[in-house]
């Protein structure tokens, strides 16, 4: 069975910027998504969906209205882009035994089964993960928290600094990723 490291923090700690210097380090070791804001005008417009191999699409946006769309505070989300996008990066992670990683396992990825499916995928099978999460509660990554393969670290802003390179020391004592 893998290991999985799940982030968590508080929005804005530096989750997501821990993950691109992770991601930076592993080079093709890794594959999966981060996510990152979109901004118009200095303000938080929506977020997108960001491969490690390139592509992107939008995820949610305050435009995105309409069709049964779901939300979440001001964002609409669209779901096809989570699994178009995002879970065909983690599929493909999977089936090549890449370090799978998942930026992050939010309200608006949740939205998405295949989204929990192919990380409760990755949990389950020899992969080894590194994602970030919600700290609030959430039933579904509450159980995902409390598995006893899945480890999880607070980022603070005075753990963040030094917290990619605690990930790459994690992630080197992990037998199953060397490849």
């Amino acid at each position: 069975m893998g290991r999985t490291l799940l982030l968590t923090g508080r929005p804005g700690v530096g989750k997501t910027t821990v993950i691109k210097e992770v991601v930076k380090s592993l080079g093709e070791q890794a594959g999966g998504f981060y996510t990152e804001e979109i901004r118009e005008r200095g303000q938080r417009q929506g977020f997108r969906i960001v491969t490690l191999d390139g592509r992107e699409a939008v995820m949610a946006h305050v435009d995105l209205r309409g069709s049964g769309r779901p939300r979440v505070s001001r964002y609409g989300v669209d779901v096809k882009a989570v699994e178009q996008v995002g879970v065909a990066a983690l599929r493909q992670a999977v089936q090549a035994g890449q370090v799978v990683v998942v930026d992050e396992i939010g309200k608006m990825e949740l939205l998405c089964e295949p989204f929990k499916d192919v990380v409760l995928q990755a949990v389950d099978g020899p992969e080894t993960m590194v994602a970030t999460g919600m700290t609030g509660a959430h039933p579904w990554v509450n159980a995902l928290k409390a598995r006893p393969n899945v480890a999880v670290w607070q980022v603070t802003a005075e753990n963040r600094d030094h917290l990619a390179q605690r990930v790459l020391d994690w992630l080197a004592a992990r037998e199953d990723w060397t490849g």
